[in-house]
């Protein structure tokens, strides 16, 4: 360190000249030395350390949904905490609501000046599943051979932990090699986003300071193929409703009482067959009423994207025999600009507990997908109309509502979203495409809102083959690399540009 004109102006390893103020504070006078792609090369190096710290998440097994352990969403939320904490995140909290999982935030916010970046990811995951067809144990994470090459098997390595990952691996690499951020970043893990964020309104309502930020980065999507990255630019909405039809005080024996009595899981069977028409197209009245038409140069853009039925048959899994359920050529309008209805779960007596009897109640999980145009307050109300409309014999019904959450776009324009292409590339070595999603994350559209209509970036880890929801879901190895890299690129790209400095 040397002493100019009563002001000390130091040097260290990662960086050139700063200048330093009587109160401490820093103020950069010269572009840092080492360049971005030295610090990939820094990720690269240490990625084992970035893979440890993602196995370390998988091992919690963090399920938001009823009836599993909330403890272990508290010993999430503790470990990420840790994470955030040990890869160079400072004032990291955990944040409570009455009735909520709990939430982690964490800051670095030491660029004057410069952007400030959003960071999201969610800790929390889905049930395991059957556990009988895993290949592996869901929450011990296991490397093997995969679709692609190497993959991490294990709930919750790509649906979200990884996402969590990629945002303090770029940061943790930035901190070591230059030792401070080209941006200012905030970071938002939440608890809740597989059951809905039933609290999001709360919670923005209540740590709404925390949450100024020019750019949001949400890493839950998925890429296009494996290593072919995108930025997920339109996710459909989702309305959810849990229905459960009751004809009995209790179970009774089917030689008893069979004939007689009404059989409720019989009468559920046939209020949900009346949802869709034969062609397995939503048919409740009203629904698809305010569905925008698609045009002819979006149909046409969609068809220009290379895929088909067979790579849709393929990535799904669907059996040679099943009929394709669709109105247009390519899959991708179906699953991108259509809504679309499905029956999560159905369930009166088990596989295991089965017996000759008449079952007092059945129930069972609805879900509609929505796009662009589509009121989810209006959609939830008609399909519970329709449902308790089409009940027979006049049992009883009961509804619960699981999810009203409406769809999200955004018009891909402008420097921001020119700057993630520039680091996606960088970082996967081919262009992301840009894309819809079939899926919803309550968060986007809520929080865009707040910032005043921010730019959101949604880019994710999620390949096809992924299987996030199901058993035996997967990260492909080599993607997880790549997206760690793409974001250390990201900071780089947004770093250079004046957004305003909202944050």
């Amino acid at each position: 360190m040397r002493v100019v004109a009563g002001v000390a102006i130091w040097k260290t390893h990662w960086l050139e000249d700063f200048l330093l103020s009587s109160d401490g504070s820093s103020v950069q006078i010269a572009r840092m030395k080492k360049t971005s792609s030295e610090t990939a090369r820094y990720v690269e190096q240490n990625f084992e350390n970035y893979l440890e710290d993602l196995k370390t998440l998988v091992r919690i097994p963090s399920v938001s949904f009823s009836g599993f352990p909330e403890k272990e969403l508290t010993r999430s939320a503790d470990a990420v905490a840790s994470l955030l904490k040990e890869r160079g995140l400072e004032n990291v909290q955990i944040l409570k609501l009455p009735g909520a999982h709990p939430y982690v935030y964490g800051e670095r916010l030491r660029a004057p000046g410069k952007p400030t970046l959003l960071l999201y990811a969610h800790h929390d995951v889905q049930p395991p599943g059957r556990e009988e067809l895993w290949k592996t144990p869901p929450f011990e994470p296991t490397l093997k051979e995969g679709p692609g090459g190497e993959r991490l098997y294990g709930r919750g390595t790509a649906d979200d932990k990884a996402g969590i990952v990629v945002h303090t691996s770029a940061i943790s690499a930035y901190l070591q090699t230059h030792g401070e951020l080209p941006v200012n970043v905030k970071v938002v893990i939440e608890g809740e986003e597989e059951i809905g964020s039933s609290h999001l309104a709360e919670f923005l309502s209540t740590y709404r300071e925390k949450l100024d930020a020019d750019v949001l980065v949400l890493t839950d999507t998925g890429n296009f193929d494996c290593g072919i990255p995108a930025l997920t630019i339109a996710l459909r909405g989702l309305v959810g409703v849990e229905v459960e039809v009751r004809g009995l005080t209790k179970t009774v024996h089917s030689g008893m009482w069979g004939g007689p009595v009404p059989d409720p899981v019989m009468a559920l069977s046939k209020m949900l067959a009346t949802l869709v028409d034969e062609n397995g197209q939503i048919a409740i009245p009203g629904v698809l009423d305010s569905v925008k038409p698609i045009g002819k140069e979006e149909a046409e853009e969609l068809r220009k994207i290379p895929y088909d039925e067979a790579d849709f048959r393929k990535q799904s899994g669907m059996i040679p025999s099943a009929k394709m359920l669709r109105t247009d050529p390519t899959p991708l309008v179906q699953l991108w600009r259509l809504p679309s209805l499905t029956i999560n779960a159905i369930q009166a007596s088990s596989r295991l507990q089965c017996g000759n009897i008449i079952n007092d109640t059945a129930w069972a999980k609805v879900t509609i997908r929505l796009v662009a145009n589509m009121n989810p307050e209006k959609t939830l109300e008609l399909l519970k109309k329709h449902l308790t409309a089409h009940c027979p014999w006049g049992l009883e019904v009961a509804l619960k509502t699981e999810a009203c959450n409406g769809a999200w776009s955004t018009e891909p324009k402008g420097p921001v979203f020119e700057a993630a292409e520039r680091a996606l590339t960088q970082g996967y070595g081919h262009a992301p495409y840009k894309i819809g999603s079939g899926g919803s994350i309550p968060f986007v559209q809520p929080f865009a809102d707040a910032l005043g209509g921010a730019p959101a970036l949604l880019i994710g880890v999620e390949d096809p083959y992924t299987n996030a929801h199901g058993e035996n879901e997967s990260l492909l190895v080599r993607d997880f690399r790549s997206a760690c890299v793409g974001q250390v690129y990201l900071f780089e790209e947004l770093g250079k540009l004046d957004l305003g400095g909202r944050g």
